[in-house]
């Protein structure tokens, strides 16, 4: 971690910045200018297969490496004042709050140990995936999965099968389970934000969810009774979880999750009208209280949890590093395709925007729920809503109403195939990061690409004939 901070104060010090510095127009870049972006995405999927040791002792600088490779040619290119502002606005308007929140819920979730012996069987992983979908459009997806995926972890460790759970977990928990309110998933607050109802999303994606969901726990306990049954012919191991009656340790962290789960709220509700300028860039009232109130109720559990708490739990800063580390390159690659996004029919990727209007002027929302899901599988799912929400009109009232099943396409696309990749969606990387720890050999970038491909893409096919013609 201390080599990104330095980095990033070398990014923000590297250059002098007048008193405004120039904002970078997205329609000025081409797509050679995503290459970086690709090139970290490349990174993260081939380097731990093709060099795996390299991988695990120097990602944080490969990282860097592909952020300075976005950054200077910009800098070249357009002046030393407009890709620090880039820079600046990504880390501290983007990234920070983002690595703020997850690392909050990391520290809090990690404090809640569930005392006991679970029992891996296929009744109860199917139960706790269910019991977790329900728990992440209340306390969101990042909550959710940092709280039961140690759990489910224990309640399988006598078994030699165990990858197709934290997949399966990853897909429901971390992702499709965040859909029916705007707590569940950033997009979904985005869209809070810009004036869609807080129940709007309960109404009208609870049935693509519940089809989504009915579907893959199906799936699952299929294939969990299949490999539970080869399981015990095998012999299973020596359960090294001994048995204790269920119950709650470090109960306090509780408190602290709903504490996050309001403060969310609120800062979404609260506007202040008050803004800071620092090093160039605008940062609203709410949002510092908000990040400063995460912080202080990250100290808070740190500081009242027992230690013998987050012993048991296993609990180490491993995970939130590697994700601090990586999305510190992935945020700075993806701000100039974010960018040529932006600019519509003026940018690069026009061809794409073009695809979501008929010839009649009309919306066409498979390719809504499609391209905002695609882009969304590598992408920070949150702007990315934002751009289709715009490019749909940006209308909160009329997308509501007559173009709900649009409004539904992209909502959709953003939550649900954010499940698609590793880096889809944050807390995939972490709960990835959490099961390597235990000794669990997860899929490769590309492998677990494989298992999305072959079970949530004919989902979501299915899906496009039944919600989205």
């Amino acid at each position: 971690m201390s080599g990104q901070r330095a980095a990033a104060g070398a990014l923000a010090g590297a250059f002098t910045l007048p008193a405004q510095a120039a904002t970078l127009d997205g329609a000025q870049l081409g797509l050679p200018w995503a290459l970086p972006f690709v090139g970290i995405l490349l990174s993260i999927a081939l380097l731990p297969l093709l060099a795996l040791r390299l991988w695990h002792r120097h990602y944080g600088k490969i990282a860097v490496a592909w952020a300075l490779a976005a950054l200077l040619p910009l800098s070249i290119a357009f002046g030393p004042a407009v890709a620090a502002d880039l820079a600046l606005h990504t880390l501290l308007t983007e990234y920070l709050p983002f690595l703020i929140f997850i690392g909050t819920l990391y520290v809090i979730a990690g404090g809640i140990y569930v005392r006991g012996n679970l029992h891996g069987s296929p009744a109860l992983n199917t139960a706790l995936l269910a019991v977790g979908a329900l728990l992440a459009s209340l306390m969101g997806t990042t909550g959710a999965a940092m709280l039961l995926i140690r759990p489910l972890i224990r309640a399988n460790d006598n078994r030699h099968y165990r990858v197709h759970t934290v997949v399966f977990f990853i897909f429901i928990v971390a992702n499709i389970g965040g859909a029916l309110t705007p707590l569940g998933d950033p997009p979904l607050f985005l869209g809070f934000l810009k004036g869609v109802d807080f129940f709007w999303t309960l109404a009208h994606m609870f049935w693509p969810m519940a089809f989504l969901l009915a579907a893959l726990l199906a799936v699952f306990y299929l294939l969990d009774s299949l490999l539970y049954r080869r399981d015990l012919a095998r012999g299973l191991k020596r359960d090294p979880t001994p048995d204790s009656p269920l119950r709650i340790e470090g109960g306090v962290n509780v408190l602290l999750l709903a504490a996050v789960v309001g403060t969310v709220l609120a800062s979404g509700l609260y506007k202040s009208g008050v803004s800071i300028e620092l090093l160039g860039q605008t940062l609203t009232l709410e949002g510092l209280l908000r990040d400063m109130l995460f912080l202080a109720l990250a100290g808070i559990s740190l500081a009242v949890t027992p230690r013998a708490v987050r012993r048991a739990n296993e609990f180490g800063w491993a995970p939130i590093a590697e994700v601090a580390k990586l999305f510190f390159g992935i945020f700075l690659t993806m701000a100039p395709v974010l960018l040529m996004l932006k600019a519509g029919e003026a940018g690069a990727f026009a061809p794409l925007v073009r695809l979501v209007t008929d010839a009649h002027g009309q919306p066409v929302n498979a390719a809504y729920f499609w391209l905002t899901g695609a882009l969304s599988s590598f992408l920070d799912n949150a702007p990315t809503y934002l751009v289709f929400f715009n490019l749909a009109g940006g209308d909160a009232q009329t997308l509501m109403t007559q173009m709900a099943p649009t409004l539904t396409a992209i909502s959709a696309g953003a939550v649900f195939m954010g499940a698609n990749t590793y880096i889809g969606n944050a807390p995939n990387f972490m709960c990835k990061a959490i099961a390597e720890e235990r000794g669990i050999r997860m899929p490769s970038f590309f492998g677990y690409m494989l298992w999305s491909g072959a079970l949530l893409l004919p989902l979501f096919v299915v899906m496009t004939f039944l919600f989205f013609r």
